[in-house]
Formats: C-alpha cells, sequence, structure tokens
C-alpha cells in the first residue's frame, strides 16, 4: 500500500522529493501516513477534500485483495 500511496502523492505534488510514506501494520489494520510539503498540501487533498478521498478509496480497494483495512492519513 505503501508504494501505491507513494506513486499517487508524487504524480500530484509540484515537490515529490519531500514526499514521505510511512506505514503502520497492526494486525489486520494498516495505518499509512503521507507527508508533503506545506506548499503542495492543498493539491494532495484537494476542494472539500475530493482528491483525499479518491485516494483513501483507491487504496482501500487495492487493500481488499489482501483482505486488510487501511486508514490513509494526510499530514
Amino acid at each position: 500500500m505503501k508504494e501505491l500511496v507513494e506513486v499517487i502523492a508524487k504524480a500530484l505534488v509540484d515537490n515529490p522529493d519531500e514526499v514521505v510514506v510511512t506505514e503502520k501494520e497492526n494486525g489486520k489494520n494498516v495505518t499509512v501516513e503521507l507527508h508533503v510539503a506545506p506548499a503542495d498540501m492543498g493539491k494532495v487533498i484537494g476542494k472539500q477534500g475530493r482528491i483525499a478521498k479518491a485516494i483513501r478509496a483507491v487504496v482501500k480497494a487495492a487493500a481488499l485483495e489482501d483482505n486488510k483495512k487501511v486508514d490513509v492519513d494526510i499530514v
């Protein structure tokens, strides 16, 4: 999941070098934290959070194969 979030985020931002993705696994629950430059925060979140919701939906769909629950946190 970490790689998927990283690829999506790097495609959206102006500073792809500052994208950092960490993954914490706790049983079947996985938390993916996405860190971007402050200037790119709006691009990752989108108007009314639409892009953030889309990223979460794609990651959750990919996680169904692994039978895991994934939360994406944008920090």
